[in-house]
């Protein structure tokens, strides 16, 4: 598996470009002997399909394969090939605990029922999920539930989290055109410029949290971006004001998107500007199912220890596309140990081999619990 994993870290691939990953991912799948193993599924994905028994329920394990279009600085042996690309967040790592758990479910069996290996592409982005459910996922490849797992810097390896209900935040991107009229920057009675407007709008939008929503409602407003048409000495008449949002439940988000437009609108009127906003969601929270994260704790509890699993009560502000797939089945995104590795999407950042058996034990025992025979 540490093979497998970092020739994965050594040759990262972007979404919807994971060729190579998904033709290894395949390759290996085969050479399990699993009952199929259909390949483009969205673009690049990979779905692996593992019967035995006469049960007729399905389960589906999920990774995800997609690199960042980082440049890595590591200096590992087996670092990155790709000048600007790298696995900074662990999917070589996740792909690798599913291919393990692939393995030693077809070699062991010790289910009655079906097992969906789902190798998915552009996570990153949000697209993947989606460009598979698309292309029938569910249709071709039908299952009951599905199970994710995430590494998690400063978790101990061997250690596992789960929570119930929402676990990971919605993603929001925005965008505010600000326009007035430019001109010299040393006449700047002579026009309309935004700059100050840009400044202004910024520290209202930090309001909208603070003083526009529930203070039991989570939320992050976070701007991340400037861009104008000016210069040095040019005053600039148009400038775009691009961040993202987070949040746990769809009427804060679109709450959010009613106070951001009418604050933009608003600053833009006290300074003879106009106002655009673009507000686009990008992901949705993921929502574990409750009854579920019981078992998966009891699953990873038998193969970790009792001791080295534990009900998580506080949702992260980070994005995933697993969500995507919790729409139209019940599951549980859990998070496990990745040691005291440097935070994912980091240049530093790389998965720790101790973790890869343990991700295995722990897909293979909840499809295990989950696909029990029946006495």
């Amino acid at each position: 598996m540490t093979t497998w994993r970092r020739d994965l870290h050594a040759n990262p691939e972007f979404g919807f470009e994971e060729h190579r990953t998904a033709a290894f991912v395949a390759s290996k799948l085969r050479e399990f002997g699993l009952d199929e193993v259909a390949e483009g599924i969205g673009g690049t994905g990979v779905v692996g399909t593992l019967k035995r028994g006469a049960g007729n329920r399905a389960v589906a394990l999920r990774a995800d394969m997609d690199a960042l279009r980082i440049l890595e600085d590591t200096n590992l042996s087996y670092q990155s090939k790709k000048p600007g690309l790298m696995h900074a967040c662990g999917h070589d790592g996740h792909t690798t605990m599913l291919l393990g758990a692939a393995k030693l479910l077809a070699a062991e069996g010790g289910f009655d029922g079906t097992v969906r290996f789902v190798f998915q592409p552009a996570e990153e982005w949000g697209k993947g999920a989606l460009a598979m459910l698309a292309d029938g996922l569910m249709e071709r490849f039908p299952f009951d539930e599905i199970y994710g797992l995430h590494n998690a810097a400063g978790m101990p390896v061997g250690q596992l989290q789960a929570g119930k209900g929402a676990v990971t935040s919605a993603e929001d991107n925005f965008e505010i055109t600000l326009k007035g009229v430019g001109g010299h920057s040393s006449r700047p009675q002579s026009g309309r410029e935004v700059m100050v407007a840009v400044g202004s709008l910024i520290c209202s939008l930090q309001t909208i949290v603070s003083r526009r929503l529930r203070p039991n409602e989570t939320a992050v407003v976070s701007v991340t971006e400037v861009i104008t048409d000016g210069t040095r000495n040019v005053l600039p008449g148009q400038a775009r004001i691009l961040g993202d949002v987070r949040s746990f439940v769809p009427e804060v988000s679109l709450e959010i998107e009613k106070h951001m437009l009418e604050i933009a609108k608003g600053t833009a009127q006290t300074y003879g500007l106009s106002a655009e906003l673009s507000y686009l969601r990008e992901f949705v929270p993921v929502v574990n199912d409750a009854a579920l994260v019981d078992e998966m704790l009891a699953a990873a509890g038998s193969v970790l220890g009792a001791d080295k699993v534990k009900l998580s009560t506080v949702p992260g502000t980070g994005s995933e596309d697993f969500a995507r797939f919790l729409e139209h089945v019940p599951g549980v995104f859990a998070r496990i140990g990745n040691g005291d590795s440097a935070s994912a999407h980091n240049p530093k950042f790389d998965f720790d081999d101790g973790g890869l058996l343990h991700g295995a034990n722990v897909h293979a025992a909840i499809a295990r619990r989950r696909l029990a025979a029946q006495s």
